[in-house]
């Protein structure tokens, strides 16, 4: 089955770039060292296992779309780069020292044998940091206004944070911080909610196409029209009511760590 990101790549990697305060979370969740091996699980092109390795990190990146590994490889040739996924990682056991996984868990297609694949491979106390978000933090998102069918679809992928929890328990880890995250105006990483505070990043196109919720699951009348809408909107001024209506103190996404017991 050709992957949903070799089929929608084109451009990715021109708006989906390592934030530095998502990356300094990671870094700070994962209590990496630079004498361990680290995994990147649905790392895409590898903006952030990149990042990892530029401060001296060893780190695997593992991705199911070819293209997406192609760019990978042709940015940074110290990493090592491998086909595959979640629910069959091509990794021994016992293998790495921690994981990251991040808005990567609504691609996979069992969370439950993706989270047992991950305790395979990380060894006996090391830690796992989980970047996503939670299907009730989108249901906060203003973009519900513009685009119910896209949002409801990408909803109906997202993991709730339940079940999450369940899996990575019952895969033999210990959650042991649970951190949401609202989204920041110097967003560099853009990311479905990137427009949170910036409506006018929707109108581009490049945007879009970085997005999958836009550029795969998105039906094309839809998407046009609520385009047309929200443009309007930006050109009145409706848009502040419509994104004041949706404030909310859930947060955007969520971080986790959890460790190996």
């Amino acid at each position: 089955m050709t992957e949903k990101y070799d089929r929608i790549g084109t451009g990715y990697n021109s708006t989906r770039v390592a934030d530095p305060f998502l990356f300094s979370r990671m870094e700070d969740l994962m209590q990496a060292n630079q004498s361990g091996i680290y995994l990147d699980i649905g790392c895409g092109t590898g903006n952030y296992t990149i990042e990892f390795a530029k401060k001296g990190y060893s780190f695997i990146g593992v991705e199911p779309s070819i293209k997406m590994l192609e760019t990978a490889r042709q940015r940074h040739t110290n990493v090592k780069w491998l086909q595959g996924k979640a629910e069959g990682i091509p990794l021994e056991r016992d293998a790495v020292n921690g994981a990251l996984a991040s808005l990567t868990l609504h691609h996979w297609k069992d969370i439950g044998r993706g989270m047992k694949e991950l305790a395979r491979v990380i060894k006996p106390g090391g830690s796992l940091v989980i970047f996503t978000s939670d299907p009730e933090q989108m249901k906060g998102y203003w973009l519900n206004h513009y685009f119910p069918t896209m949002l409801e679809d990408s909803i109906r992928q997202m993991p709730d944070l339940n079940l999450i929890r369940t899996s990575l328990q019952h895969a033999g880890f210990k959650i042991e911080k649970e951190e949401s995250y609202a989204v920041r105006d110097d967003l560099k990483d853009h990311f479905l909610y990137v427009g949170k505070n910036h409506p006018k990043l929707y109108l581009e196109e490049g945007i879009r196409m970085g997005i999958s919720s836009f550029s795969d699951l998105a039906l094309k009348k839809e998407v046009q029209a609520g385009l047309r809408q929200l443009e309007k909107d930006i050109e009145s001024g409706q848009i502040q009511d419509i994104m004041d209506s949706f404030r909310n103190k859930n947060g955007d996404y969520l971080f986790l760590r959890a460790v190996k017991s």
